[in-house]
């Protein structure tokens, strides 16, 4: 299958062994939920004033950070989103969260 879209940035090559180098996206095995070392923080900048609970350190997988920031947003009753290897929670609530990790097995969960 000739694939054009994966080698886009090259037109030409008069090298008869070059190969196209393609793009793989390579993503972590979600670590066990007693080895995360999650951060919660509350943080104000570059959001109009608004605060928003931000956990980072997570391993794994995008759907396994998708779900868990999906489980943390339905607890706290507010949205968010998860993406970049950070979730974020609209309002502060740092101390729920941090219960509800370590509720749910994650017990290296701290406020930073």
């Amino acid at each position: 299958m000739n694939d054009w879209k994966d080698r886009l940035n090259v037109v030409y090559s008069t090298n008869p062994d070059f190969k196209y180098e393609k793009e793989e996206n390579i993503e972590e095995d979600t670590l066990d939920k007693a080895k995360q070392q999650l951060r919660i923080s509350l943080d104000k900048r570059n959001r109009k004033g608004k605060a928003v609970t931000l956990i980072t350190g997570f391993i794994g997988t995008i759907a396994d950070l998708e779900e868990l920031g999906k489980f943390l947003k339905v607890k706290c009753g507010v949205g968010g989103s998860a993406k970049d290897g950070e979730i974020i929670v609209q309002g502060d609530f740092r101390n729920k969260i941090l219960e509800l990790l370590q509720k749910e097995g994650y017990v290296k969960a701290r406020i930073i």
